[in-house]
């Protein structure tokens, strides 16, 4: 699993960060503060301190981002895998399984083909299409 330490070493409140420029973002951000019992802070990037997180915006234009308590970080499938473990119960269960070498293995493909078409997605717009960088 991808992870990296934040530069500074502080405890903070594990925090899920996503692109809130993108409906389909915001959609399935929505879902996750409604259904999923997560202790997480779900916020856009856009909103979020950035550099307290150690996250940069390269990072998390890429990709969701999983900020734990410790200040280590995940993105894509991997940040997800966390925060379903994270709200425990029936929801750790697809959080482990997104970790099993095959699953994993075929979630980053997945993650990317749906970041590439997310203004495809339900709720997407053509505001949501990822940009490329020049």
């Amino acid at each position: 699993m991808y992870r990296s330490t934040a530069t500074e070493n502080r405890t903070v409140t594990p925090t899920f960060v996503f692109d809130g420029d993108c409906s389909f973002c915001t959609l399935c951000a929505d879902f996750i503060e409604r259904r999923i019992p997560t202790h997480a802070k779900v916020i856009p990037w856009q909103f979020a301190d950035l550099k307290a997180l150690g996250l940069t915006v390269e990072q998390c234009e890429a990709a969701v981002q999983w900020v734990a308590a410790d200040g280590s970080t995940a993105a894509g499938p991997d940040a997800i895998a966390l925060l379903l473990k994270d709200a425990g119960r029936f929801w750790s269960l697809p959080g482990a399984a997104l970790t099993l070498g095959p699953v994993r293995f075929a979630a980053w493909p997945a993650y990317q083909w749906v970041a590439d078409h997310r203004h495809l997605m339900p709720g997407g717009t053509a505001a949501c299409a990822v940009r490329p960088h020049p």
